[in-house]
């Protein structure tokens, strides 16, 4: 179990002193360990943080916690649509699991060209959740995290996780609402994420090209991009 948030730390001499702003002290202790205490930089605690407070959830947390900005994730390939902001704020939305791992470009126009089929075939196999980024002909970069990885299916798929996303140029994600199950659905023919309304909240057609965006009860989003009908311009999907 680890405790976080200790300020105060007792010299030798027995007076007690006043830690520096970056200077943290973490308390340890588990069944398998002796309990220790580290004393560790502000930086160094990003990761631990989240771990933290799973362990201690009902305890509050500590006021250093609204500072700490999540460490950029490493992508593996090169990307033509994320710059670092795009990358800092999806990583800040996206569940506790994917956090720590690099990413990996699964399917590119730019590299595999504009192919539903072609998308579907690259996560064969796939078992981990994947990130669909999208800039239109307008330079608007919106999109959707996906529980599962995108595949063939007659019904819809997905958990709660799944969300849609956009920045505006500002990044707002648009998350599961409760009033549906409608996460994502595919066929050969084109692809649906978010629906129970009038139109989905991002639809793909065969060729990638053609797309649409409508606001839809899944998530309550308004429309991703510029105009409810949109043209892709480039198309990448991540999994993480």
């Amino acid at each position: 179990m680890w405790y976080c948030g200790v300020q105060i730390l007792k010299e030798k001499s027995g007076t007690m002193k006043l830690l520096p702003e970056n200077i943290k002290v973490l308390y340890f202790a588990s069944d398998c360990m002796e309990p220790h205490v580290e004393i560790i930089t502000v930086k160094d605690t990003k990761w631990r943080l989240s771990l933290c407070n799973s362990e201690n959830s009902g305890v509050e947390e500590p006021e250093y916690q609204e500072e700490v900005e999540y460490a950029l994730p490493v992508l593996r390939d090169y990307s033509q649509l994320l710059e670092d902001h795009h990358l800092g704020s999806l990583a800040a939305h996206m569940p506790a699991r994917t956090q720590g791992y690099p990413w990996q470009l699964v399917y590119s126009t730019a590299v595999h060209g504009s192919s539903l089929k072609t998308m579907y075939r690259n996560m064969a196999g796939l078992d981990s959740p994947v990130l669909l980024v999208i800039k239109d002909m307008h330079k608007k970069v919106f999109g959707a995290f996906s529980s599962d990885p995108f595949k063939v299916s007659k019904n819809c798929y997905g958990t709660g996780e799944t969300f849609l996303f956009s920045f505006n140029p500002d990044f707002q994600a648009y998350k599961w609402s409760g009033e549906n199950s409608y996460f994502v659905c595919g066929d050969l023919e084109s692809m649906q994420i978010g629906g129970g309304g009038g139109g989905f909240g991002l639809w793909l057609d065969v060729d990638l090209y053609h797309g649409s965006s409508f606001s839809c009860p899944t998530f309550h989003n308004p429309c991703l991009s510029t105009h409810e009908d949109f043209i892709v311009q480039d198309l990448e999907v991540w999994t993480v």
